[in-house]
């Protein structure tokens, strides 16, 4: 009789420990599905700052650019002012040339 009651305790130990493991097995499974969610969170905040950082990127390059030509645009500004104001001292030698000359 020994071994009839000795065999449902270990029965029932061996279930125990079964759904013990079961148990353990399934907080695992949670742990790595929410690590998973976690990594792949994750990776999509890299690609966003990836794709803000090329968009940046195109924005900074255009900037240079427009940076670029509008110093040329200056240095054309400049060679016209420099030439207005040479016409315009031309302009006043020849003023009093002509003043000169109805005198």
């Amino acid at each position: 009789m020994a071994s009839s009651d000795s065999q449902p305790r270990f029965g029932q130990s061996v279930k125990g420990l079964l759904s013990d493991k079961v148990g353990s097995c399934s907080g695992d499974v949670i742990a790595l599905t929410r690590q998973v969610l976690k990594g792949s969170r994750s990776q999509e905040l890299l690609s966003q700052a990836a794709r803000n950082m090329v968009i940046q990127e195109d924005a900074i390059l255009h900037s240079e650019d427009s940076l670029r030509k509008m110093s040329i645009i200056t240095t054309h500004l400049q060679y016209q002012q420099e030439a207005i104001q040479k016409n315009v001292e031309n302009s006043r030698n020849l003023q009093d040339q002509l003043k000169h000359l109805l005198k």
